[in-house]
């Protein structure tokens, strides 16, 4: 006799499990947690968010977001962190497509917080110059690359709602209360309240390092540093990606090196996505939502190969650009990539060079990475509030996506079993 699949049976993705160096633990050194555990000042930026001491515990029962309809609990829970992804990545690059996007009323997609396709702006002129200097085409890649998030978000969210499954936490992302974050005031901009901050971000770049290196792959423990960075002080202090008044648009050096951080910005967003939607595929368990997970994952990795491919234009034939922000009191140093020789840095090397992947005792293979499944989510909610896209946003905010991203790391295959 067949088991029959029973959402409310209890799974292995019921209990979120953490390491702890409590030595009176549980033989795997682990402790359980509830669902609704969250962590304080998820906006301080770091490697980690905070200790596993700084949990606090609530209630072990699921919630009444958590309702999975016709779908795993864990593949529910996935979809919802994915499509949360989404929808901080619309607000992000709506804001971008405001003031340096092709100012085309032709979106196939609607803005998932507004159900209506956006209206041209009319961009701002300095900033949009700014960044033709990295490709001519930016500005269309800037519109599409808009769309096709919309089109994620809108998606998932539409899918979870027709299995049954509970979208209350995306409808409260998709809203209002969490839209208080000023943006840029600059022409172009429509200086409605954002979900992310785009003026205040410390970019790790060491992507470019880690796409490039054949010997290291940090699924295998490699770590990369400053000098793998193609841009290094991205990586120290606050830089801000858009104009945020058309003040920053009347230095010429300044507005440049604001749509060069931008440009690497754009990298640092998909080549999150690139690995993100790979790591948590290995957890679902329905084909067809394993078909949507592999099927929306490439379009990041194309969108992460493009704009890394731009970003290596920045200053191009010129001597290091270095320039202070008066606002941020930060420095940022542009150098000529495509002069380099260092093939670490190079700038015209975007195909991910083959490197380790698995065991060292294989052949190198040219991969994504990284794509360990373990805390994967977990991660992605770290390196975006380390970025500095959520600064000024609310506790709330904060637990509401570290919510989400626990649930999508408490995901586990399931099976059915004969008896």
């Amino acid at each position: 006799m067949k088991k029959e699949r029973n959402n409310g049976r209890k799974a292995s993705s019921e209990a979120l499990m953490i390491p702890s160096a409590d030595r009176e633990l549980d033989s795997r050194g682990r402790r359980e947690f509830g669902r609704r555990s969250f962590l304080k000042g998820l906006g301080m930026a770091g490697a980690t968010l905070l200790p596993a001491s700084a949990f606090l515990v609530t209630k072990a029962e699921a919630q009444p977001g958590d309702a999975s309809g016709r779908l795993t609990r864990g593949d529910a829970a996935i979809l919802r962190f994915l499509a949360a992804a989404e929808i901080l990545e619309s607000d992000l690059w709506e804001q971008y497509w405001e003031l340096g996007g092709a100012q085309l009323a032709d979106f196939a997609s609607t803005n998932p917080a507004t159900g209506v396709a956006p209206t041209p702006t009319g961009g701002n002129t300095a900033y949009t110059n700014g960044l033709l200097i990295l490709d001519g085409d930016m500005p269309q890649y800037i519109l599409d690359n808009t769309d096709d998030e919309f089109s994620h978000a809108n998606f998932l969210i539409a899918y979870l709602a027709s299995k049954g499954a509970s979208t209350s936490e995306l409808v409260r992302l998709k809203g209002n209360e969490f839209r208080t974050l000023p943006g840029s005031k600059a022409t172009g901009s429509t200086r409605k309240g954002r979900l992310t901050n785009l003026t205040q971000l410390t970019v790790d770049t060491s992507f470019w390092g880690r796409y490039r290196s054949d010997n290291r792959n940090p699924d295998l423990g490699d770590v990369f540093t400053d000098l793998d960075r193609a841009v290094p002080s991205l990586n120290v202090g606050r830089h801000t990606a858009i104009p945020r008044t058309d003040a920053d648009t009347t230095n010429v050096n300044l507005i440049n090196a604001i749509a060069f951080t931008a440009g690497f910005h754009f990298v640092f967003i998909e080549q999150g996505g690139t690995s993100l939607y790979p790591s948590l595929a290995q957890r679902v368990t329905d084909p067809e939502v394993l078909r949507i997970v592999l099927s929306i994952g490439p379009t990041e990795t194309m969108h992460y190969q493009t704009w890394q491919d731009k970003a290596g234009n920045a200053n191009a034939g010129n001597p290091p650009l270095t320039v202070t922000d008066p606002i941020n009191n930060s420095t940022v140093t542009f150098v000529d990539l495509a002069a380099t020789t260092n093939e670490l840095l190079q700038a015209n090397l975007i195909m991910p060079e083959p490197c380790p992947f698995l065991n060292r005792k294989f052949p190198i293979c040219s991969i994504v990475r990284p794509t360990a499944t373990k805390d994967a989510a977990m991660g992605a909610a770290n390196a975006l509030t380390a970025d500095g896209l959520f600064i000024g946003q609310t506790n709330e905010f904060k637990e509401l996506l570290t919510d989400l991203a626990a649930d999508a790391d408490r995901a586990r295959r399931e099976f059915e079993h004969d008896f």
